[in-house]
């Protein structure tokens, strides 16, 4: 993870945006983080980005795990194909 100031990432955007393509980069103000440039290398990292914090899709998988826990879901084995 890369710590950059606030003021360089406005001077380089395009640079910062390539970096984040491969490690997330935190911005800072007045050496405080005050955020994170998260980049994506395909079209699917991004859906998968969008997937993975939305919550209505959060709250279902909390929802399938409890029913798991409670004996309410199917085995993987018990599927047929």
């Amino acid at each position: 993870m890369k710590k950059i100031a606030l003021q360089e990432v406005r001077d380089e955007l395009p640079k910062y945006l390539r970096l984040a393509e491969e490690e997330d980069v935190v911005i800072t103000d007045d050496g405080r983080p005050a955020g994170v440039l998260i980049g994506f290398r395909s079209e699917e990292d991004w859906e998968d980005y969008q997937l993975e914090n939305d919550p209505r899709f959060l709250q279902m998988i909390a929802e399938s795990r409890k029913e798991l826990r409670e004996g309410q879901g199917i085995r993987l084995e018990d599927i047929e194909d």
